[in-house]
């Protein structure tokens, strides 16, 4: 082979390795299979509609499900960082499976985009971001709401883990403050079929208002236990976990009249034009609806949506300090989240910075009342 054919071909497949080590890779790891695995599988289907570049570097995305389970989680993070060398980590869907890849991220200093509302110990989670909003910013429509409708007692039944426990850490101090009083505190498992014990307790204290703190279709089983107790379907709130129409499938009439807690995107075009979130929640459910079906889209499908949007921002900033597939990009690409500054996406405005990677503003959150099989936003 001549010296110059040999050359020729030497460039061409250095050109093509450094093309290849260009790509911005994505490790995702969500839930599905498992309890949670109707948070999963919305997701996916968002993650299917992803763009082939960002900022004009292609899109390696590799999706692992994590079915559920925090340590199978933990193993596809580390799978991520040590075999296929992502620049981003995305997940998971349930609160203490993405909490479980926290360490693992920040050891690997690589960012985790999470796709649920993590709480995390001070100290903790320096390389993870969540998407979704903050169980304290959600929780303000609700208590709001019982402010305006004399409600001075409440019932709590949720998750046993931590989604549970950071809906009951960030309420109460909202609730105490108004003057409105816990009266019951009642846990269950996401893997539970049955709430007949918590739900006698909870009633027995007759409170004026019942918190429920689940998501997906499992949130539907803790409301119909209320109802068929005879407790006032218009006294019973949900969180954003469950803001999603299959409450509303499994739930049925029981369902009808009780308020759930939620981002824009859900309800986007019933949203005044002044929402910085309509037009882009309205463009998520118009994608995403198109091809998964009317009806389809949900919070979980938007948070999705939402990856893509803070992506487009911070990557071009990273790029200007390296190339995807290097420590600097990664160390970069946190820098960029920290300092984009006001980002609106389809579930509300983001702000992150170094000392607050929840980042959504107060009025992020939306009342939804659940009328005739579908939402309404409640003033």
């Amino acid at each position: 082979m001549k010296a110059s054919i040999r050359l020729a071909l030497a460039l061409a497949a250095a050109c093509a390795a450094a093309s290849a080590q260009a790509d911005l890779t994505i490790g995702v790891s969500i839930s599905l299979t498992g309890p949670t695995s109707a948070l999963g599988i919305p997701t996916k289907n968002g993650i299917a509609l992803w763009p082939a570049t960002i900022a004009g570097e292609k899109l390696n995305v590799i999706v692992l499900d994590d079915a559920t389970d925090p340590t199978k989680a933990v193993q596809n993070t580390r799978r991520f960082l040590t075999e296929d060398k992502v620049d981003v980590i995305i997940g998971s869907t349930a609160t203490p499976v993405a909490a479980a890849m926290a360490d693992v991220a920040a050891e690997g200093k690589t960012v985790q985009l999470m796709l649920s509302p993590v709480n995390l110990p001070p100290g903790k989670g320096e390389w993870s971001f969540r998407m979704p909003q903050s169980t304290a910013v959600m929780a303000i429509p609700i208590v709001e709401h019982w402010k305006k409708t004399g409600v001075k007692t409440y019932g709590f039944l949720g998750f046993a883990d931590g989604y549970g426990e950071a809906w009951l850490t960030d309420i109460k101090p909202l609730a105490d403050k108004a003057g409105i009083k816990l009266v019951d505190t009642e846990r269950f498992a996401r893997s539970d079929t049955a709430v007949t014990g918590q739900v006698l307790k909870l009633t027995s204290a007759n409170p004026d208002a019942i918190l429920i703190v689940a998501s997906g279709s499992g949130a539907a089983m803790p409301h119909k236990a209320l109802v068929e107790r005879g407790y006032p379907k218009a006294k019973i709130y949900q969180t954003h976990g469950a803001a999603t129409m299959d409450l509303i499938r499994v739930g049925g009439a029981d369902v009808e009249g009780g308020f759930v807690s939620s981002g824009p995107a859900v309800v986007a075009e019933k949203l005044p034009d002044s929402n910085a979130s309509k037009a882009l929640g309205v463009q998520f459910k118009n994608e995403f609806e198109k091809v998964n079906g009317k009806g389809s889209a949900n919070q979980f499908a938007a948070h999705a949506f939402d990856v893509v949007l803070v992506l487009q921002k911070a990557v071009p900033i990273a790029l200007k300090k390296g190339k995807p597939g290097t420590p600097e990009f990664r160390a970069a690409l946190k820098d960029a989240f920290e300092t984009m500054g006001r980002t609106p996406v389809s579930q509300g405005v983001l702000n992150w910075t170094a000392t607050d990677h929840f980042g959504y503003t107060p009025e992020t959150g939306v009342l939804l009342k659940i009328v005739n099989g579908d939402w309404q936003v409640v003033p």
